[in-house]
This record gives structure tokens, sequence and C-alpha cells, in this order.
């Protein structure tokens, strides 16, 4: 029996391999996939009543419609959103993070604000929330390994926190550092350091599309899905959305995110979804809908590049990957 060390673990090798080979979600995926198109239910107007009704938690008050997806895209469920999570801080496995997050505590909550910039120091989560509008932004997610879903991230345009920090001159990039609690995470897996780091480009950060998320189909965003507020940039890969952001440095100099500093080769600062540009070790060319059976091209930026193509004008997007 071939045992592999925790440290040669990858998040590419973290794959939803047993879903294609499970028989139950198999069938699930044909039915969702033969009900669509016996009644042309496509879109946001489709959603099932039990994917509409979503009393799983708090509701959260006055949001507004924000940026949405054309009427072809169809809403992933809150069950599949909620229980096929990526958190290795609650577990490898993509069911563990709704599981062994249960009791993670969220309230009260703080980030801290520090680098190059004028305002420094804690801020309780009703302060960055102070004078928010909250949206519903219906988003695609794309994940490195090739699964992608449509959520409907509630949430306010990051750039609003950052001009509330005042950024100087010097500063170039964001740095995130998500929460960690070695007593509260105890599902945690070995196979990256904690905690964990992601980065943008300034410019990447202050674009309208980008959010920092507090919740789902009009909730406060569950623990799984990285309470109480995460990044969500809708044309760069999952890894890049980092949850339960307790920290936000500005830096003058780019910084390395985790999967970067644990696998350089087949991780790069930028994650931009790009179907030209292959994982080491499978396509990035398609991939497949969670709740669907059959696989689509890949789109460049993720659909989003009449939106953000101009921010890598010039760059060569298969070395800066």
């Amino acid at each position: 029996m071939l045992i592999k060390q925790a440290s040669d673990i990858r998040s590419s090798d973290i794959t939803d391999k047993k879903v294609y080979l499970n028989r139950r979600e198999f069938i699930r995926a044909a039915a969702i996939t033969g009900a669509t198109v016996a009644t042309g239910l496509l879109g946001a107007e489709a959603l099932s009543a039990a994917a509409k009704g979503a009393p799983h938690g708090r509701k959260l008050a006055n949001i507004k419609k924000g940026f949405a997806l054309n009427a072809s895209e169809k809403i992933n469920a809150w069950e599949d959103i909620t229980s096929y999570n990526n958190y290795y801080e609650f577990g490898t496995d993509k069911a563990d993070p709704a599981d062994q997050s249960r009791n993670f505590k969220t309230e009260p909550w703080t980030v801290t604000i520090d680098g190059e910039c004028a305002k420094k120091g804690p801020m309780n989560l009703e302060d960055v929330l102070k004078g928010e509008t909250l949206e519903e932004r219906i988003y695609r997610h794309r994940c490195v390994e090739a699964w992608s879903m449509v959520i409907p991230w509630v949430g306010f345009p990051l750039a609003n926190l950052i001009k509330k920090c005042e950024p100087t001159s010097k500063a170039k990039y964001v740095e995130f550092m998500t929460f960690f609690d070695a007593k509260q995470m105890s599902a945690r897996t070995s196979a990256i350091r904690y905690p964990y780091v992601e980065g943008l480009r300034l410019d990447e950060a202050m674009h309208p599309l980008t959010i920092m998320a507090v919740g789902l189909y009009g909730e406060v965003i569950p623990n799984q899905d990285g309470a109480p507020m995460r990044l969500v940039v809708p044309w760069k890969y999952g890894f890049k959305h980092i949850k339960s952001v307790a920290r936000i440095r500005f830096v003058e100099k780019q910084p390395t995110n985790t999967w970067q500093d644990q696998a350089s080769s087949e991780y790069g600062f930028y994650a931009n979804v790009n179907p030209s540009v292959d994982h080491p070790r499978w396509s990035q060319a398609t991939e497949r809908r969670i709740g669907e059976f059959l696989r689509r091209k890949t789109q460049m930026f993720n659909g989003y590049g009449d939106q953000v193509a101009s921010l890598y004008a010039g760059m060569d997007l298969k070395r800066n990957f």
C-alpha cells in the first residue's frame, strides 16, 4: 500500500474524482440535466422551490440586485454550494468543511488592517459593513480542478473597504490572510502552511467586479463557505477566493500566496481562468458544472473578459499564470 506524506499533498490531488465514480451523484446529475432539457428551465427565474426557499439561517436585510449573468446560466442550488467545498482548515474532502465547521465561531469578528495605509488597526465587522449597501451578485465560480458553480453571492465592493483604509502611494498590492485557530480547526491538514494567504494587485482589488461576500442566497454566509467574510474575484480560479478574512495588508511588493508557495510550478500569483494554459497534470480547456453531467468549454477570464481583459494588456498570460 502506498502512503503519501502530508507534505506531498497538493490542492490538485484532492479532486472531485469521487463525484464521477459515485453512482448516486451520477444519477442525480443525469436527472437534473434531463429535467432541465425537458422543461426548458434555465437561469435565475427557473430556480427550484428547494433552492429558492433557503430557510437555513439568518436573512440579510435590504439587499439590492447587482451583477447577474444571462438567463442561460442556471444557478446552483444551496445544497451544492454548501456541501461541496475546499477549506483545508476543516479537512481535505469536499464534504468535510460542512461537517467540521459547525462550531466555528464567527461572532464577534475582527479584521486587522496594516501595511502601507493611513488607517491601520483592528476593525470590527460592523465597522467594515458600516454604510455599505449589500448586493446580490450572481457569479461563476471556477475551480482549478475543472469544476464550476454559479453562485448568488451577497456582498459589497472591496474597493469601498480599500478606500476606508486610505492606502498610500507605496501600496501596489493587497495581501489577505485567513483566520486560523488550531482549536477550532481541528480537522485541518498539514498539507499547507497556515494561516492561508492570498493577494491581488491593487487595481484588481479595486475592480468593480471584486467583492467581499458576506452572504449567500440572501442569508448570512455559512461557515463552510467562508463566514463571515470572504473574497470573490469571479474571473480567477477558486483558490484565490480566500475565506474568513482576518487580516488585510497593503504592500509594495507582490505577496506570495499559499499555493504559489506550496507548488509554484502549478499555481501562480494571478490565477486568471485561462483555457489555453493547462495545469501540469490536466487540461483547463473544459469544465463540469456541479449538478450537471456533460462538460462545457472553459471561457477565457471565466467569461468576464469584456470587463477585465484590459487589466492584463501586454502581459504574457502563459508566463503570468
